[in-house]
């Protein structure tokens, strides 16, 4: 039996940034802890997603968010929280951001640990009535925003996910807030939100709706990253289709991931960047599923830019992280071979594995791994 989950109350669109102060009543939140971080304070990007919130400079934030959210960082904000005596969260930032702001409204209104809820747990809590959270997305690539989980480094190392479909209460997807994204941070956000369509799509789970989401996600991606990447802040239209892509590849996780995400989720527990890891192994690991993939590698190659046609498939993404200057390779981050030894054994652990179209031994791993470190 399939269960099918289709989803968080999404406000996309240019300009849907004004809808916050209808949400924020919608919610009964008149003091919410605004959920940030400094680099989109300095950009002008979390002023410009309170505009329209009145005395928005008033209403207290943490903004000490970790490039990836942290167990800690989750009990920190959530003290704040409750010595603001807020009534809410808004979350406005990337990936990170976003899930951080899930755990502070957990742990705002539980006591305990939030390791308590996570689903590598052996008996995971169930979430009572958590802070109520509006999210506000400023990249277009982790889809949290209407993703089920929130995925965090625990303080005992492991990085997985807290499950928590429903916590959103709403989601604010506003192109606008991407427009100043260097180049730098939309290719790696970006090959992440593709990354998401593909392994959704890859998943053996069945649920129809969500490939076709997945499909159109991707194709949506392939066609307008680099567009976004190379035209910036000028080329509105690649940004909305990128957004959109990103919140398409998250409808999907209900599906699973793949062993993609089941290596860069113990490799990003060590500081490395999510998306940029996805990337990195996306060519591998389609050459790895190709046979178990069928027909659905050639769909997916069919999703290619006709300029692309003909092209293999995981040839095309791996020329294509060159053509946006993501890294191919492992070695290039700094990472050393002496960092991965414990990374195959944890691949295995990751719920991502689960899902893979074809199974994989800690050896299977270990060679992905050398496929593409150097």
């Amino acid at each position: 039996m399939s269960v099918l989950q289709f989803m968080t109350t999404t406000h996309f669109g240019f300009g849907a940034s004004a809808r916050l102060p209808q949400l924020l009543e919608q919610i009964g939140s008149t003091r919410p802890l605004i959920v940030s971080d400094y680099g989109v304070e300095r950009a002008g990007v979390l002023e410009q997603a309170l505009n329209a919130v009145p005395c928005s400079d008033k209403l207290p934030s943490w903004l000490d968010t970790p490039p990836n959210p942290t167990e800690e960082a989750a009990r920190l904000g959530a003290e704040t929280y409750k010595h603001a005596g807020c009534d809410g969260v808004v979350a406005i930032g990337g990936g990170a951001a976003l899930d951080l702001a899930k755990g502070i409204a957990i742990m705002a209104t539980h006591d305990g640990t939030l390791w308590d809820f996570c689903n590598r747990h052996a008996k995971p809590r169930a979430i009572i009535n958590p802070a109520p959270l509006i999210a506000m997305p400023t990249t277009s690539g982790s889809g949290s925003e209407v993703g089920r989980s929130a995925v965090i480094i625990f303080n005992n190392g492991v990085k997985a996910g807290v499950g928590c479909a429903g916590i959103v209460k709403a989601a604010i997807c506003d192109p606008d807030l991407t427009l100043r994204l260097p180049p730098s941070v939309t290719a790696a956000t970006g090959i992440d939100a593709l990354s998401h369509c593909v392994e959704t799509y890859s998943s053996p789970t069945v649920n129809p709706p969500a490939d076709a989401i997945a499909i159109d996600g991707l194709r949506r991606a392939l066609h307008h990253i680099e567009r976004a990447v190379t035209h910036g802040s000028s080329d509105k239209h690649a940004r909305w289709h990128m957004m959109m892509a990103s919140l398409q590849g998250a409808v999907c996780f209900q599906k699973g991931m793949g062993a993609v995400h089941s290596l860069s989720h113990p490799i990003g527990a060590l500081g490395y960047h999510h998306g940029t890891l996805n990337g990195i192994f996306l060519p591998a690991v389609l050459r790895y599923n190709r046979d178990a993939l069928g027909v659905k590698y050639d769909i997916m190659r069919s999703c290619l830019p006709t300029e692309l046609a003909g092209q293999d498939f995981a040839d095309a993404i791996e020329a294509l992280l060159t053509r946006i200057d993501l890294p191919t390779r492992l070695a290039t981050l700094g990472i050393k071979q002496s960092d991965l030894t414990r990374i195959p054994e944890q691949a295995l652990q990751d719920n991502a594995h689960k899902t893979n179209p074809r199974s994989l031994t800690a050896a299977d791993y270990s060679h992905l791994i050398e496929q593409v470190f150097e």
